[in-house]
């Protein structure tokens, strides 16, 4: 993989990130060294936009997400999967059960492709055709174009690979930092370095309701942590008693507040003031104690899903953004259990369902604040999975289909071409999109699906490449328009 540019940064940047590091009480030499991060649209911004990343955790199965519906391609689909025709089968969803959820586009496919979602993301559905979500086809990591030819090449100096392809963690790691495991960077953590030299309240610029993630992580902007129920608190500065004791209480809130003359327990207080500071203006926001306050958020959630219970929070925590200071934010999100080797049929249907009941609430309440334009979610995941069934589920794989709701997406649309239901085992045209047993081989990577959202968020052009280390061998400036740098799913700003 490459590693980031920091000549692509300005000089002007870098002195005003490290002023604005000393004024956190960042005292890190790598931070100060790595924050050398150019000028972008979104520094200087006075309106709001936020990203939500909804990580579904370990590689959802692509081909019952975004399932083929035309009668050729189902037909295929049914057969690979170990289905019986239109009935379904193995892990074939049946045919009659997508007519609910069968996208409409506005413009429709080529070849008379057709996809419906999966029978139990009806919300989502609703919300394509309604022009308020799209769906990026078979996208995953790239270090550069690849046909399946150059995948099989032995020649991985001229056609490298991303690194530990079908690795659970490794390839977290490359969607969320373009880095195998043990990044310490994240593409939303470096949209949070642009956005800092306007935001005074750093600290929530990216904002987590998932805990730790390289993702949110930047180079001078920290990923602050929230649990569903609000700010982590403080216990032993907040609380009235610490294991009973009153005593022991005061105790250990003079321990973590009083100054020292050692570097590193000085350092330990001002963190810890921070985070006391942090946990009142989280608690703040969400009580809408701004000037004239705010409603409550009226929108219902559904129950007894996590992910809804996280997309809650941010959309209060949106709804609280005067309060913590902040015109730019990323967020992330996630739910696990994605990895069905086993049960697919059985599993699966929960799993979409509460993606897309989170989804389509969290959209609704977007509505409801007045910020529908200004917010945009969209999913990301370990990796596809095989078309071929292993039996009771699919294995790991490598390119998939994700989706992009918000006010401000060209919704009712697809974006990226469809590729053909086939298990890449032979040569014929219709398998070059394939690498056996039915893994795409990624005809948009990771790192244009991000470039377009980050460009809606307000990055220039020339900050791209410091963010995104691969995005260089893509575009038409490395002569590649079928991988184009704008895949064209968001409203670009002027």
């Amino acid at each position: 993989m490459h590693l980031l540019q920091p000549h692509l940064h300005t000089r002007r940047a870098f002195l005003q990130r490290a002023g604005q590091l000393t004024l956190a009480g960042t005292a890190l030499p790598t931070a100060l060294n790595l924050a050398a991060l150019g000028e972008a649209a979104a520094a200087t911004a006075t309106d709001y936009k936020a990203l939500v990343c909804v990580f579904l955790y370990g590689g959802n199965d692509y081909a019952n997400t975004v399932v083929t519906f035309d009668p050729a391609s189902y037909a295929q689909y049914a057969t690979v999967r170990g289905g019986a025709g239109e009935a379904g089968g193995g892990i074939a969803l049946a045919h009659a059960d997508l007519q609910r959820t069968l996208l409409q586009p506005g413009t429709p496919l080529a070849d008379g492709r057709q996809y419906a979602l999966h029978p139990a993301m009806t919300g989502l559905a609703d919300l394509f055709n309604a022009g308020q979500a799209a769906v990026q086809l078979n996208v995953g990591p790239l270090v550069v174009p690849l046909t399946r030819t150059q995948f099989n090449s032995p020649d991985r100096k001229t056609y490298p690979l991303p690194p530990k392809l079908f690795s659970h963690n490794d390839q977290q790691s490359i969607w969320q930092s373009s880095s195998p495991e043990g990044s310490t960077v994240g593409w939303g953590g470096h949209l949070g370095d642009l956005a800092l030299r306007s935001n005074a309240k750093s600290l929530f610029t990216c904002m987590s309701v998932t805990g730790n993630a390289v993702f949110l992580s930047g180079d001078s902007a920290l990923q602050y942590q929230v649990s569903t129920g609000g700010a982590v608190r403080v216990r032993a500065a907040s609380d009235n008693a610490v294991y009973g004791s009153k005593a022991v209480k005061n105790l250990l809130s003079e321990m973590i507040s009083e100054p020292s003359t050692h570097p590193l327990e000085n350092e330990y207080v001002r963190v810890m003031q921070r985070s006391r500071e942090a946990e009142v203006h989280v608690a703040a926001a969400l009580a809408g104690s701004q000037s004239g306050g705010t409603a409550p958020l009226m929108t219902a959630f559904p129950t007894g899903n996590p992910l809804a219970d996280q997309l809650k929070m941010v959309a209060r925590l949106i709804q609280g953004r005067d309060v913590l200071g902040a015109k730019r934010q990323v967020f992330m999100v996630s739910l696990g259990g994605f990895d069905l080797h086993d049960n697919l049929i059985a599993q699966q249907p929960v799993l979409m369902g509460r993606v897309s009941e989170a989804m389509a609430a969290f959209y609704r309440a977007t509505v409801e604040l007045g910020v529908a334009q200004n917010v945009t979610a969209f999913t990301a995941s370990d990796f596809g999975r095989t078309l071929t069934s292993n039996g009771d589920g699919s294995d790991h794989g490598w390119g998939g289909h994700h989706l992009v709701v918000g006010g401000a997406v060209k919704g009712r649309a697809f974006y990226g071409a469809p590729p053909p239901v086939s298990i890449g085992n032979t040569a014929a045209p219709q398998d070059q999109w394939h690498v056996g047993q039915g893994r795409l081989l990624p005809s948009t990577s990771v790192d244009q699906y991000a470039a377009t959202l980050a460009r809606w968020f307000g990055v220039g052009p020339q900050e791209l490449g410091g963010i995104l280390p691969n995005l260089r061998q893509f575009g038409a400036g490395a002569g590649r328009t079928d991988y184009p740098i704008d895949l064209g799913f968001m409203g670009m700003p002027a």
